[in-house]
């Protein structure tokens, strides 16, 4: 009986080993193939070859300045700059960075230009402005040249009053 009983468990056992071994086969074909599906997106179940979302094209209206060159009174009316030769040349050159009222409220000499134009080139990436340098020089210097002024204007028609202690 002990040898019956003994072979019985040796035959289960062996019956148990072989399905452990299909099953694991199994599962790692499965494993494999899921692997495959997750990483190769092109066969993935969650690829699409439509787009996740829709394209659309919005026409963009660029506005029309129709009084950009606009001058009344001799004074360019979009920068405030004197109507003068070279005029084209300092708003194409320099409002591109800064306000036009920037380079009107720096009045200077054509050194001091110079240098500023050439502090601009080496540390705030200003292109090279060839021929158009002189031409910008000399209308900043003709239209805006520097003046003569103490720490602030005089002060005019003042009203003064006296504080009440």
């Amino acid at each position: 009986m002990k040898k019956q009983n003994h072979d019985k468990l040796k035959n289960d056992f062996k019956e148990l080993y072989k399905k452990f071994i299909l099953a694991s086969i199994v599962i790692a074909i499965v494993g494999i193939g899921l692997l495959y599906f997750i990483f190769d997106f092109s066969l993935s179940i969650f690829n699409s070859n439509e787009p996740e979302t829709e394209i659309v094209e919005i026409p963009v209206e660029i506005p029309v300045e129709d009084d950009f060159d606009k001058i009344e009174n001799g004074i360019h009316i979009k920068t405030g700059f004197i109507e003068a030769p070279g005029m084209m040349e300092t708003i194409q050159n320099c409002t591109n960075c800064h306000s036009s009222k920037l380079v009107i409220q720096n009045r200077m000499n054509a050194e001091r230009w110079k240098s500023t134009i050439k502090w601009m080139q080496e540390t705030q990436n200003l292109w090279d402005l060839g021929a158009n340098e002189t031409v910008i020089i000399k209308y900043l210097v003709t239209n805006y040249p520097p003046k003569k002024v103490g720490r602030r204007a005089v002060l005019k028609d003042i009203e003064w009053y006296r504080l009440e202690e």
